[in-house]
């Protein structure tokens, strides 16, 4: 059993567009605290093995300049990497799947006895696929950080239950993991309306990202 309430509300979701290099780009963010020291949460999202618990098994030179790769999904380069220091660090990779090219940051702050980590995903809005935006909205990267958000939560406490990456394709066609699916293209909705677009078109967009991930009706 997994606490699928309280991990979707745990996660604060922005959007935006915005000009970043010169390019408008979709801004996606996720927000969660876990009841970790800083030092716990940073080796818990560049370690290999650690991120293999909690997310998928990584390969390659997690070092600045170096290239990684997750087994079935995307790889980059990490450009940017600061250890804790001071209450906060983080990093800054490529994430290059299917063709595209987009950018991801993680950025950890100590807040207490506790560590923030705000994900930032950043996809230049003219290399996105001809209509996915337009079909799945921000759902369709955005959904897939909450599942590892909710991983990442269960693996450092923050969220009640068990799930390991190996049972998670699974899990998403049972009953707890569609109410997961569908509360995360909710939620993505939600933050697509709050950036200004109109409640039908995004309720459109988390009907067809729910679809996607779980393979059921709107």
């Amino acid at each position: 059993m997994v606490d699928v309430q309280s991990q979707l509300a745990a996660v604060t979701r922005g959007l935006s567009l915005e000009d970043r290099d010169g390019e408008p780009s979709h801004v996606q963010t996720l927000e969660q605290t876990y009841p970790a020291d800083l030092e716990d949460v940073w080796e818990a999202v560049t370690t290999a093995d650690r991120i293999a618990r909690w997310f998928l098994p990584v390969s390659g030179d997690l070092r600045p300049g170096g290239r990684y790769q997750f087994e079935g999904n995307a790889g980059g380069t990490v450009l940017e990497c600061t250890p804790p220091a001071d209450g906060s660090a983080g990093y800054r990779v490529t994430w290059e799947f299917g063709g595209g090219v987009t950018w991801v940051t993680n950025s950890l702050a100590a807040e207490g006895e506790a560590t923030r980590l705000v994900l930032e995903h950043v996809a230049r809005a003219g290399d996105l696929p001809a209509g996915m935006w337009e079909t799945y909205g921000p759902g369709a990267t955005g959904v897939g950080w909450d599942g590892g958000l909710l991983g990442l939560g269960l693996h450092l406490g923050a969220t009640e239950g068990s799930l390991s990456p190996q049972e998670a394709e699974a899990w998403a066609i049972t009953e707890e993991g569609m109410r997961f699916y569908r509360g995360a293209a909710d939620g993505w909705a939600a933050a697509q309306v709050a950036a200004g677009t109109d409640p039908e078109t995004a309720g459109r967009a988390a009907d067809a990202t729910y679809g996607f991930y779980t393979g059921a009706g709107g």
